[in-house]
């Protein structure tokens, strides 16, 4: 684990009007609790986007024909680079409002909350955390908890 400050570089683009949807100040602090200890800088894009071009990404980037709350999409780094260099690069994530939106009112979950889950679920997937089998899943879930209660927020997966 990595102590210290966390030197963060954040772009967030809206491609969907910014009404209900957090502030990009929410999705930096959101990253920042996913990064603390973990890693000391990092550079990432956060995108939110419509329906019509989250499911074009899904069908794209993974073969599935529907939009889905989040992707992510870790950085890969440049060849050529000498073995130990690390770049703060750390990917793309691409969260879908409409999607994000539904889910929150159908588990009667707080907006800004479920927000803040899927950054920290996306930001965990740019750093290699994965949920494919049991075993994977549960120990990100149990991560995901302890971030997410460190920023006052309740378990995301008890519904």
């Amino acid at each position: 684990m990595t102590r210290g400050p966390v030197r963060l570089d954040v772009a967030i683009s809206y491609a969907v009007p910014r009404a209900g949807i957090p502030s990009p100040l929410s999705f930096r602090k959101w990253v920042a609790a996913a990064l603390a200890g973990r890693i000391r800088e990092a550079d990432l894009a956060i995108r939110i986007v419509g329906a019509k071009e989250g499911r074009a990404l899904n069908h794209h980037y993974r073969g599935k024909d529907y939009a889905t709350n989040v992707l992510s999409f870790p950085a890969e780094l440049p060849e050529g680079l000498p073995e130990g260099v690390r770049m703060p690069l750390l990917g793309d994530l691409v969260i879908c409002a409409p999607v994000v939106a539904r889910e929150a009112k159908e588990q009667k979950k707080p907006l800004a909350a479920h927000y803040a889950h899927l950054t920290v679920h996306g930001v965990l997937h740019l750093l290699g955390w994965d949920h494919e089998d049991e075993r994977e899943a549960e120990c990100m879930e149990q991560l995901e908890r302890e971030i997410l209660a460190g920023l006052g927020i309740g378990d995301p997966y008890r519904l």
